[in-house]
Protein backbone atom coordinates (compact mmCIF):
# COMPACT_ATOMS: atom_id res chain seq x y z
CA UNK A 1 0.00 0.00 0.00
CA UNK A 2 1.20 3.57 -0.75
CA UNK A 3 1.20 5.92 1.70
CA UNK A 4 -1.51 8.04 0.58
CA UNK A 5 -3.40 4.90 -0.37
CA UNK A 6 -3.66 3.71 3.49
CA UNK A 7 -5.89 5.76 4.62
CA UNK A 8 -8.73 4.59 3.04
CA UNK A 9 -10.38 2.59 5.58
CA UNK A 10 -13.35 2.99 8.28
CA UNK A 11 -12.33 2.35 12.23
CA UNK A 12 -14.24 3.65 14.90
CA UNK A 13 -14.12 3.69 18.16
CA UNK A 14 -16.74 4.17 21.47
CA UNK A 15 -16.19 4.77 24.89
CA UNK A 16 -18.87 3.91 26.91
CA UNK A 17 -18.97 4.04 31.14
CA UNK A 18 -18.27 0.06 31.29
CA UNK A 19 -15.50 0.07 28.30
CA UNK A 20 -15.04 0.08 24.95
CA UNK A 21 -15.04 -0.85 21.30
CA UNK A 22 -13.49 -1.13 18.01
CA UNK A 23 -15.04 -1.63 14.86
CA UNK A 24 -13.83 -1.50 11.21
CA UNK A 25 -14.55 -2.65 7.61
CA UNK A 26 -12.03 -5.40 5.70
CA UNK A 27 -11.20 -3.53 2.48
CA UNK A 28 -7.40 -2.64 1.61
CA UNK A 29 -6.29 -1.01 -1.08
CA UNK A 30 -3.08 -1.32 -2.83
CA UNK A 31 -0.89 0.87 -4.58
CA UNK A 32 -2.84 -0.24 -7.86
CA UNK A 33 -6.08 1.05 -6.60
CA UNK A 34 -7.61 -2.40 -6.93
CA UNK A 35 -9.06 -3.66 -3.49
CA UNK A 36 -8.26 -6.25 -1.30
CA UNK A 37 -9.48 -8.91 1.11
CA UNK A 38 -8.08 -11.43 3.14
CA UNK A 39 -9.03 -12.68 6.86
CA UNK A 40 -5.34 -12.73 8.00
CA UNK A 41 -5.21 -8.72 7.27
CA UNK A 42 -6.59 -7.45 10.26
CA UNK A 43 -7.17 -3.66 11.22
CA UNK A 44 -7.85 -4.78 15.04
CA UNK A 45 -4.80 -6.25 16.43
CA UNK A 46 -4.55 -7.26 20.18
CA UNK A 47 -1.10 -7.31 21.64
CA UNK A 48 -1.45 -7.78 25.58
CA UNK A 49 -3.64 -5.81 26.87
CA UNK A 50 -3.67 -3.49 24.42
CA UNK A 51 -5.65 -3.18 21.40
CA UNK A 52 -5.06 -1.27 18.68
CA UNK A 53 -6.67 0.00 15.02
CA UNK A 54 -4.21 2.29 12.67
CA UNK A 55 -5.17 4.26 9.34
CA UNK A 56 -2.96 5.50 6.99
CA UNK A 57 0.82 5.03 5.99
CA UNK A 58 0.81 1.23 5.82
CA UNK A 59 4.40 1.20 6.55
CA UNK A 60 3.86 2.91 9.55
CA UNK A 61 0.44 0.71 10.45
CA UNK A 62 1.94 -2.84 10.01
CA UNK A 63 5.11 -1.28 12.25
CA UNK A 64 2.33 -0.10 14.77
CA UNK A 65 0.66 -3.21 14.93
CA UNK A 66 3.08 -6.15 14.76
CA UNK A 67 6.29 -5.32 15.45
CA UNK A 68 6.13 -2.53 18.38
CA UNK A 69 6.01 -4.04 22.31
CA UNK A 70 3.80 -1.77 23.99
CA UNK A 71 4.99 -0.84 27.72
CA UNK A 72 3.46 -2.53 30.46
CA UNK A 73 0.21 -0.44 31.74
CA UNK A 74 -0.04 0.96 35.55
CA UNK A 75 -2.41 -0.94 37.47
CA UNK A 76 -3.87 2.36 38.90
CA UNK A 77 -6.39 3.87 36.35
CA UNK A 78 -6.80 7.33 37.21
CA UNK A 79 -2.95 7.69 35.83
CA UNK A 80 -3.29 6.06 32.14
CA UNK A 81 -3.51 9.36 30.00
CA UNK A 82 -0.66 10.59 32.16
CA UNK A 83 0.96 7.01 31.12
CA UNK A 84 -0.01 7.02 27.70
CA UNK A 85 1.34 10.67 27.19
CA UNK A 86 4.93 9.66 28.88
CA UNK A 87 5.59 6.17 27.96
CA UNK A 88 3.21 4.62 25.09
CA UNK A 89 4.16 8.02 23.23
CA UNK A 90 7.71 7.78 23.56
CA UNK A 91 7.58 4.02 23.36
CA UNK A 92 5.73 4.43 19.63
CA UNK A 93 8.13 6.88 18.48
CA UNK A 94 11.42 4.97 19.33
CA UNK A 95 9.85 1.99 17.71
CA UNK A 96 9.21 3.71 14.62
CA UNK A 97 12.46 5.30 14.39
CA UNK A 98 14.52 1.87 15.33
CA UNK A 99 12.64 0.15 12.24
CA UNK A 100 13.24 2.85 10.39
CA UNK A 101 10.06 4.72 9.44
CA UNK A 102 10.16 8.26 7.76
CA UNK A 103 6.60 9.89 6.90
CA UNK A 104 6.81 11.18 3.06
CA UNK A 105 7.28 15.09 3.75
CA UNK A 106 6.47 15.38 -0.14
CA UNK A 107 3.14 13.33 0.22
CA UNK A 108 0.44 15.88 2.13
CA UNK A 109 -1.87 12.68 2.52
CA UNK A 110 1.18 10.49 4.09
CA UNK A 111 1.24 9.50 7.68
CA UNK A 112 -1.00 7.58 10.46
CA UNK A 113 -3.68 7.71 12.88
CA UNK A 114 -4.40 5.25 15.81
CA UNK A 115 -6.97 3.93 17.69
CA UNK A 116 -6.26 2.60 21.38
CA UNK A 117 -7.70 0.81 23.89
CA UNK A 118 -6.39 -0.05 27.08
CA UNK A 119 -7.83 -1.67 30.02
CA UNK A 120 -11.02 -0.40 28.73
CA UNK A 121 -10.59 3.46 27.36
CA UNK A 122 -9.92 4.86 23.89
CA UNK A 123 -7.01 6.88 22.84
CA UNK A 124 -6.44 8.54 19.54
CA UNK A 125 -2.59 8.92 18.60
CA UNK A 126 -1.75 11.23 15.72
CA UNK A 127 1.55 10.45 13.21
CA UNK A 128 3.21 12.77 15.89
CA UNK A 129 2.45 10.27 18.77
CA UNK A 130 0.24 13.18 20.38
CA UNK A 131 -2.46 11.72 22.63
CA UNK A 132 -6.01 12.73 22.06
CA UNK A 133 -9.38 11.61 24.12
CA UNK A 134 -12.92 13.19 23.12
CA UNK A 135 -15.56 13.86 25.74
CA UNK A 136 -18.07 12.86 23.58
CA UNK A 137 -16.40 9.23 23.47
CA UNK A 138 -17.11 8.60 19.45
CA UNK A 139 -13.94 8.35 17.45
CA UNK A 140 -12.90 7.28 14.16
CA UNK A 141 -10.10 7.29 11.24
CA UNK A 142 -9.81 6.74 7.79
CA UNK A 143 -11.67 7.82 4.91
CA UNK A 144 -15.38 7.28 5.53
CA UNK A 145 -14.60 7.79 9.32
CA UNK A 146 -16.74 10.96 9.01
CA UNK A 147 -19.46 9.29 7.79
CA UNK A 148 -19.74 6.96 10.57
CA UNK A 149 -18.91 9.54 13.17
CA UNK A 150 -22.20 11.23 12.40
CA UNK A 151 -24.43 8.74 12.28
CA UNK A 152 -23.00 7.55 15.93
CA UNK A 153 -23.85 10.90 16.79
CA UNK A 154 -27.17 10.59 15.42
CA UNK A 155 -27.68 7.96 17.42
CA UNK A 156 -26.60 4.56 15.35
CA UNK A 157 -25.15 1.60 16.84
CA UNK A 158 -21.59 0.66 14.96
CA UNK A 159 -22.87 -1.96 12.27
CA UNK A 160 -25.14 0.54 11.07
CA UNK A 161 -22.83 3.38 11.71
CA UNK A 162 -20.39 1.29 9.26
CA UNK A 163 -23.26 0.40 6.99
CA UNK A 164 -23.75 4.07 5.96
CA UNK A 165 -19.75 4.44 5.48
CA UNK A 166 -20.21 1.86 3.43
CA UNK A 167 -22.49 3.25 1.07
CA UNK A 168 -21.07 6.87 1.25
CA UNK A 169 -17.03 5.58 1.03
CA UNK A 170 -16.01 3.53 -1.68
CA UNK A 171 -12.86 2.18 0.16
CA UNK A 172 -15.18 0.86 2.82
CA UNK A 173 -16.51 -2.74 2.71
CA UNK A 174 -17.80 -5.53 4.60
CA UNK A 175 -17.30 -7.85 6.92
CA UNK A 176 -17.19 -6.06 9.88
CA UNK A 177 -15.21 -6.39 12.45
CA UNK A 178 -15.71 -5.58 15.84
CA UNK A 179 -13.67 -6.24 19.72
CA UNK A 180 -14.91 -5.43 22.88
CA UNK A 181 -13.02 -4.35 25.69
CA UNK A 182 -14.00 -3.91 29.41
CA UNK A 183 -12.90 -1.09 31.81
CA UNK A 184 -10.43 -2.51 34.05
Amino acid sequence: MSASIGAMTTIIGVQGEEGCLLAADSRTTGETGRPYFHKFVEKITERGQYMIACSGDADACDIIQHQWDPPKPPKNVKKHYKFMVTKVSTSLKKCLKEKGYEKDKLDKESGFLVLIALKGNLYEIDETCTISMRDDGIYGIGSGSKYAIGALQAGADWNTALTIAEKNDIYTAQPFICRRQVKV
